[in-house]
């Protein structure tokens, strides 16, 4: 079975602690783990034989959509993330003279990917507040948040969308990645990344998953504190849809990340 939780990369104790967690579920399920290295998380989501993965909430509900089954969503006890939401951070160097997202205009914008919710869609619409077109006058796309972080840090870029739960466990742990870096602003609300399973799998069989993380919870106490997470809760398709408003927010304005 096809199974991985590993979203959240850093600090080495919180992948350490998803590792426990997943290997726990599997034992309650009564399921083995197939070991093999993900090179496309894309494939891994849509393949037939999944258990049980976490995806972004932005491919979920526009290209996963109909095409997996949703378990439930994390609910963590963070600054920045609590009764199943997150947020996006914007993030600057803290040395950084500009005080408001105004001041960024014309900058260098890093983005994770283009189909991040958190690092694309949800700077999008906060961006699209300010400006309607054309707010940055270069983007990347770094391929991580951690990397967005770096290049911010290495004056490769002045302004990143971050997720909140990324920042959150950095911080938590005072981590290096982090010095030298403000957080400037943060977005709207967004429901946490999604775990999902199989479309092959039957509504029932996502209520057992569900049951089997939160009981693994319950059995690894140090887990739990060490992911902050209080519990997987009940999710469905419409949780998700604000993502779709957001970006709509952002398509009426004629928003673009930087002119053509």
């Amino acid at each position: 079975m096809t199974s991985d939780l590993s979203m959240y990369l850093a600090p080495a104790r919180v992948v350490q602690a998803q590792e426990a967690w997943l290997q726990r579920v599997l034992e309650l399920l009564g399921e083995r783990r197939e070991q093999k290295r993900i090179v496309d998380p894309a494939s891994q989501w849509l393949a037939p034989d999944l258990l049980l993965s976490q995806t972004c909430g932005y491919p979920f509900i526009t290209s996963l959509r109909a095409n997996v089954r949703l378990v439930g969503r994390p609910s963590y006890a963070l600054a920045h993330s609590s009764g199943g939401d997150h947020c996006s951070l914007l993030l600057c160097r803290a040395d950084s003279t500009v005080t408001d997202l105004v001041g960024f205009q014309g900058s260098h914008g890093l983005i994770n990917a283009q189909d991040s919710n958190s690092g694309m869609n949800l700077l999008r619409h906060t961006l699209a507040g300010i400006s309607d077109h054309g707010f940055f006058s270069k983007m990347t796309l770094t391929g991580s948040h951690r990397e967005s972080m770096r290049r911010l840090k290495d004056h490769d870029g002045d302004l990143a969308s971050v997720d909140s739960v990324t920042y959150d466990y950095l911080a938590r742990d005072n981590s290096d990645e982090i010095n030298g870096l403000k957080i400037l602003a943060q977005s709207v609300r967004s429901p946490c990344l999604p775990y999902i399973t199989s479309i092959r799998r039957t509504a029932t069989d996502a209520d057992s998953i569900r049951a089997a993380m939160n009981e693994a919870l319950k059995q690894l106490p140090e887990v739990s504190r060490t992911l902050a997470l209080t519990e997987v809760l009940p999710a469905s398709e419409a949780d998700y849809e604000c993502l779709l408003a957001y970006e709509r927010h952002a398509t009426r304005r004629s928003f673009s990340f930087v002119s053509s």
